[in-house]
């Protein structure tokens, strides 16, 4: 039976999606978790034909060994992917090994990391200012050639999902920080950037045989509190001709200068004083609501294309429909176990909303946000404009409450 093996996926949001459209596509799914608790929801993922648990998905040979133990049993595995950090070089140098067709498995290695990103495009106009903290380093010398630049942002190279993302205004903020990594045990070092002021946008992108494709443009909403969350997507983001051309222009030669010929990736940028600057670039689909917001917007699925891609099929980019699209995120405000939520269905009801989704189940712990991990609900809605579709969005959200008992 023609199979494709999945290296990690979360619950829900587009590496789920993935599963889902795979059998849609016709295959077997094979699914390679490290988390214990899918076993034990195993009724929950009818999407999965087999689910595998593997305690270290990152050891690669241990992957491998259990793959070709299962082409011995006569699974037809024609691709092996990831759509979840950090696994998507790992999933394509598994797909070399196994003689199946290859994303650019070094350039997916380079973004899966924000030091080697940095490194890499070190130099070019997009690259903010940017230094890396290791505890080696004298934290007093370290500040004297950082201290100019501030305000600074503060990220931990392996996070993801705005985790141990930090904005420090001060020199004494910016030494504990320092401090603070100092006393762990990790050896990974700190990136300390610029902190850039500006509209951000994500950039979604997929590139075949060095053809690269701008799939969709969002303007991002961010919640500016202890970390940089995202609250709201607006799709189409409406750009003058001369700013389209400009990031066109750095995109190409970002994807270029990494390397990446064939595979997908989302990019974070901001449009500060005229120029456009990269935040962050990750290999792979953005996660969450991302899928539906395009295939609602445009009638491109993203995650099926990025499946085809790694088939070794051309992906199709070809729009059927134009839809303004707004997706809104919630977050609360205050830490407590769930009691129940409310009002999803009259969310539903309201004008444009397409899709209303509320992760956390009853007895959860909620917290202010410190990720994105920790948005807990999120309303998809479509209007005539772009400020219509927000609404819609906006007001439909207003109908979501969450009961809490205080911790």
């Amino acid at each position: 039976m023609k199979s494709i093996v999945f290296i990690g996926s979360n619950k829900s949001g587009t590496s789920r999606e993935a599963l889902n459209i795979a059998k849609q596509m016709g295959y077997y799914t094979i699914l390679f978790t490290d988390r214990a608790k899918f076993l034990q929801q195993r009724e929950e993922f009818p999407d999965v034909h087999l689910m595998i648990l593997l305690n270290d998905l990152i050891k690669k040979e241990s992957v491998l060994k259990e793959i070709k133990q299962l082409i011995e049993k006569g699974y037809d595995v024609k691709a092996c992917l990831s759509l979840v950090d950090p696994f998507v070089s790992i999933a394509s140098q598994l797909a070399k090994e196994l003689g199946l067709h290859q994303l650019s498995s070094e350039a997916l290695y380079k973004m899966e990391n924000k030091t080697r990103f940095r490194k890499a495009l070190k130099g070019h106009s997009f690259t903010p200012f940017f230094s890396v903290y290791d505890k080696t380093q004298s934290i007093d010398s370290f500040i004297r050639q950082t201290k100019d630049h501030l305000p600074l942002v503060v990220k931990s190279p392996e996070s993801n999902g705005s985790k141990d993302v930090i904005l420090v205004n001060t020199i004494d903020e910016l030494r504990k920080e320092l401090l603070t990594v100092q006393k762990r045990k990790t050896t990974v070092p700190l990136l300390v950037e610029e902190y850039l002021i500006g509209p951000q946008y994500l950039i979604e992108v997929i590139v075949h045989e060095s053809k690269v494709s701008i799939v969709a443009i969002i303007k991002q909403e961010i919640t500016n509190r202890k970390r940089f969350i995202i609250t709201g997507y607006q799709f189409p983001a409406q750009l003058k001709s001369n700013e389209l051309y400009m990031l066109e222009k750095s995109i190409c030669e970002i994807v270029k200068t990494l390397g990446l010929v064939n595979g997908p990736c989302h990019l974070e940028m901001r449009f500060v004083n005229g120029e456009w600057k990269l935040i962050e670039i990750n290999p792979r689909i953005s996660g969450g609501a991302m899928n539906q917001i395009i295939l609602h917007g445009t009638g491109i699925n993203l995650v099926k294309e990025t499946i085809k891609l790694n088939l070794g099929k051309k992906p199709s980019f070809k729009k059927t429909k134009f839809q303004f699209v707004y997706a809104h995120y919630v977050i609360i405000q205050r830490r407590g176990v769930l009691l129940k939520v409310t009002g999803k269905k009259r969310a539903q009801r309201h004008k444009g909303v397409i899709d209303v989704y509320i992760k956390p189940r009853k007895g959860k712990i909620l917290t202010p946000p410190l990720s994105m991990g920790d948005r807990y609900a999120y309303v998809l809605a479509t209007g005539e404009t772009e400020e219509e579709a927000q609404r819609n969005a906006l007001n439909a959200a207003k109908q979501i409450r969450f009961f809490l008992e205080p911790m």
